[in-house]
């Protein structure tokens, strides 16, 4: 059995970051509409026959949103997209405003805010402390 230092040398590629993470939804202008109305978020591309969006972020990284209504694969709701805000404080008052559920955690790196989408995927708004 070989080490993890003798498989990385092995590999004639590495993972230089994340281009695009999603989430499924069962109702995509719903949910479209939320990632609008709450977070702000814009898509630059709509999916045909109302079966999504994707959304380009600042840091050039792209989220989608996938509804097929079951006829791609099954829904399942997710749980690990961290959207990086630049007030977490003003985001969680606003949330909370609306009326929306929020659950704070701070760890020795970061504090966070996470809410559910309509659909039950988990939404965090994440910002890094000073390093």
């Amino acid at each position: 059995m070989s080490t993890t230092q003798d498989r990385s040398t092995d590999r004639s590629f590495r993972v230089t970051g994340m281009d695009f993470s999603g989430y499924m939804t069962k109702d995509a202008a719903r949910a479209i509409a939320f990632y609008r109305d709450v977070l702000g978020l814009e898509p630059v591309l709509l999916y045909p026959d109302d079966r999504g969006a994707e959304y380009e972020l600042a840091d050039g990284t792209t989220f989608g949103l996938f509804g097929g209504g079951g006829n791609v694969m099954p829904f399942q709701p997710g749980n690990g997209i961290l959207f990086a805000v630049d007030n977490l404080e003003r985001a969680v008052e606003q949330l909370k405003r609306r009326g929306i559920a929020v659950m704070e955690r701070e760890t020795p790196v970061c504090n966070m805010a996470m809410i559910s989408d309509p659909d039950g995927n988990s939404v965090f708004l994440h910002k890094r402390k000073a390093q």
